[in-house]
């Protein structure tokens, strides 16, 4: 089956989060274009250029200026926007917040496992499904 090449756009402010996740993708020579955002601002100045936009979008919860709820909700809003699988990567294992992203419109919800093994596993899977997902283009 032939899989494609994603474009991600990473929304984390921990800086080792970045690098774990650049490892894992040099490490299994994963091709997939990552254009990194610390915080929900910054990604909103990225997701300007419609003529670029993110096959898939991973987000970080627990960030300064604009957090990864208040992201999301202006995320959905948007009519061209809307569409991006957005899957949240956080530690926060609380219910609400969960819920709350669901309600939300998000396509997933993974929790940042402790064991870097465990990461690469979570991490390889999560792009594996979305490199052999078909995803809506709006232009």
């Amino acid at each position: 089956m032939k899989k494609r090449i994603l474009s991600i756009l990473l929304i984390e402010d921990d800086r080792i989060e970045v690098m774990k996740l650049k490892r894992v993708l040099s490490k299994n020579n994963l091709k997939h274009d990552l254009v990194e955002a610390r915080n929900g601002e910054e990604a909103l100045k990225i997701l300007e250029d419609r003529s670029n936009l993110p096959d898939i979008i991973l987000l970080d919860l627990n960030m300064p200026k604009i957090d990864g709820i208040e992201f999301l909700k202006v995320l959905k809003k948007e009519p061209l926007l809307k569409y991006i699988p957005t899957i949240v990567l956080t530690t926060s294992n609380n219910h609400n917040d969960v819920k709350e992203c669901y309600e939300i419109g998000i396509a997933g919800y993974v929790l940042k496992p402790l064991k870097y093994e465990d990461y690469v596993e979570k991490i390889e899977r999560l792009l594996e499904y979305w490199s052999i997902n078909e995803v809506i283009h709006i232009l």
